[in-house]
């Protein structure tokens, strides 16, 4: 690069590189900080998504297995037991859902729990949210109701 001759209100002086007549930035410079504005925000965006994310998942992980448990808390009380149920918690919690399916017992494999495996019914519990996004299953064994 050749000196240029710039002059300032009282004397000439020689810069080395382009005279600018404005004290403003190049195109490229300006192109350069909006790239790296777009970088740093889509990082930004991609950590504050996955945060919402964790969130949900933490939610459901902590409400299911207490709903879980009251279901098959009512479910034990109850004096019947159908087969299979569904249904939902109501509006005290939107969007969770039950399903419980009982079979007897299958116990045969074992010589000692097989002589009670006929008192048994398995049951499974499972709650779900968000469009069976999430589950949460529970399997449990309880005595089959005997009619008095």
């Amino acid at each position: 690069m050749t000196p240029i001759l710039v002059w300032s209100k009282n004397y000439f002086s020689f810069v080395p590189g382009f005279a600018h007549k404005h004290g403003g930035f190049t195109l490229l410079e300006v192109m350069i900080a909006i790239s790296l504005l777009a970088i740093a925000l889509t990082t930004l965006f991609g950590s504050q998504s996955q945060s919402v994310s964790l969130c949900s998942t933490t939610k459901f992980n902590t409400q299911a297995p207490f709903l879980a448990q009251l279901k098959l808390a009512e479910f034990t009380r109850a004096t019947e037991r159908p087969t299979s149920d569904n249904g939902d918690f109501g509006d005290q919690f939107p969007g969770y859902q039950w399903k419980i399916e009982t079979e007897d017992a299958n116990l045969e494999a074992s010589k000692i729990l097989s002589k009670v495996g006929n008192t048994l019914q398995r049951l499974t519990l499972t709650v779900s949210w968000g469009n069976n996004r999430y589950t949460y299953e529970i399997k449990s064994y309880l005595l089959k109701k005997t009619a008095s």
